[in-house]
């Protein structure tokens, strides 16, 4: 008996493990934006100032606020496969609308490469919250009594 191949194979990926992968997505524009964005003239020599860019001077409260800003998504990798789907659903809708918004207000920077990742960004936050409201229902069949 031979075998014989035709195509690749496919496996269905569950909604958690999606939401999960594009929260990592996220994560790595974040960063590579970020390093992309200290090539720009100045950029270094600010940050040794101890400025954030248009955040301003690094006071404890703005880096506990961009700490905990950036820290959630990095969570939500584990959180959106770890909760009970019901949480899960709800909380990538909430964060991704509200990532949505931030990310709209981070799109007025200077420069073009910063300005693509951005549109990314909102692409992905876009898709978080599309998958999190289109979550598959779990069919359950009853039995009929006769």
């Amino acid at each position: 008996m031979r075998e014989e191949k035709r195509g690749l194979e496919c496996f269905r990926v569950t909604t958690p493990i999606k939401l999960a992968l594009l929260w990592a997505t996220l994560m790595s524009l974040y960063i590579y934006n970020d390093y992309f964005a200290m090539y720009v003239p100045g950029t270094i020599r600010e940050m040794s100032e101890g400025r954030m860019g248009p955040l301003g001077p690094a006071t404890p409260l703005v880096m506990v606020a961009a700490a905990l800003l950036l820290a959630i998504p990095a969570l939500m990798i584990f959180l959106s496969a770890a909760l009970p789907p019901l949480w899960s659903k709800w909380l990538n809708a909430v964060l991704g609308a509200v990532y949505t918004a931030v990310e709209a207000l981070t799109f007025q920077g200077p420069h073009l490469f910063y300005k693509i990742i951005v549109a990314i960004e909102i692409a992905v936050t876009l898709l978080i919250i599309a998958h999190a409201l289109r979550w598959p229902r779990q069919t359950v069949q009853r039995l009929e009594r006769t």
